[in-house]
């Protein structure tokens, strides 16, 4: 048998689900709620947790519990790599139309808030190995934040790698002011002349740090996915590492591998 505090979420829930409160909607404060169920108030504050738990509902501080408006989802397909290389070489008028995250997400350009921070970093360890090169390497490491100007939080976290010696003849690649680069990071390659011949990624999922799950504003209990994606030019060499964290309540993967026919 329910117990009396998910019988109350479920209640609450099925109202949300109805569309009878709406995305934004204020629920009735606590003591409201109370003398509706006949409950206590403990119970109740379990009922709301639940839901928030779930992802259904916010808490304000000060202000009360509202229903949470759905974030936007984001699908990340395998073909988008590819899609990105044949813009590569497009005019920067063609690239400046359009991007990765609108590729995923069907927003438009202006839809987007873009953050970008460039430093330069030592490869060590794990990264030194990944890239094949000596530790102490110079390495530009970029940090990326995209998110909905409607919305607060970005759709993921992305850090990404190159050597710099590989890119430092052009010095605008080592400029954050120039982001977000039309054409995305094939097209940066591209302007020192590297083509990419393959790209891995791998994933893996865990729970998020509390720093991850405040920063993408994740409901309590909701998984990240850590995606390693590895650029290889034509010639084998890793030429661009990125990590990138997705929140598991708005992101969708798919991959689809086409297969030889008999």
């Amino acid at each position: 048998m329910a117990k009396a505090y998910e019988r109350i979420a479920d209640d609450l829930r099925s109202s949300i689900r109805a569309g009878q409160l709406k995305p934004g909607d204020r629920l009735p404060a606590e003591t409201k709620l109370v003398e509706r169920y006949g409950k206590t108030l403990p119970t109740v504050r379990e009922a709301l947790r639940l839901l928030r738990d779930e992802g259904l509902i916010d808490k304000q501080h000060g202000r009360g519990n509202f229903v949470r408006r759905p974030r936007t989802k984001v699908l990340r397909t395998n073909a988008r790599h590819q899609w990105e290389k044949d813009r590569a070489r497009e005019p920067e008028r063609e690239r400046q139309q359009t991007g990765a995250t609108e590729h995923d997400t069907g927003l438009q350009v202006n839809d987007l808030v873009f953050y970008a921070v460039y430093r330069d970093v030592e490869a060590k360890g794990e990264l030194a190995e990944a890239f094949g090169l000596p530790e102490g390497t110079t390495l530009v490491e970029r940090s990326y934040r995209t998110r909905y100007a409607a919305e607060s939080a970005p759709f993921n976290l992305v850090t990404s790698y190159l050597p710099r010696d590989l890119v430092a003849e052009n010095p605008d690649l080592l400029d954050e002011t120039r982001e977000p680069w039309p054409g995305g990071t094939q097209n940066q390659l591209f302007t020192v002349g590297i083509e990419l011949d393959r790209i891995e990624e791998r994933v893996t999922a865990r729970p998020p740090t509390p720093e991850e799950a405040e920063e993408l504003e994740l409901p309590a209990g909701t998984a990240v996915l850590l995606l390693r994606k590895t650029s290889y030019d034509t010639e084998g060499r890793v030429v661009e590492i990125s990590d990138v964290t997705l929140p598991g309540d708005r992101t969708e993967v798919l991959f689809t591998t086409p297969l030889e026919r008999w």
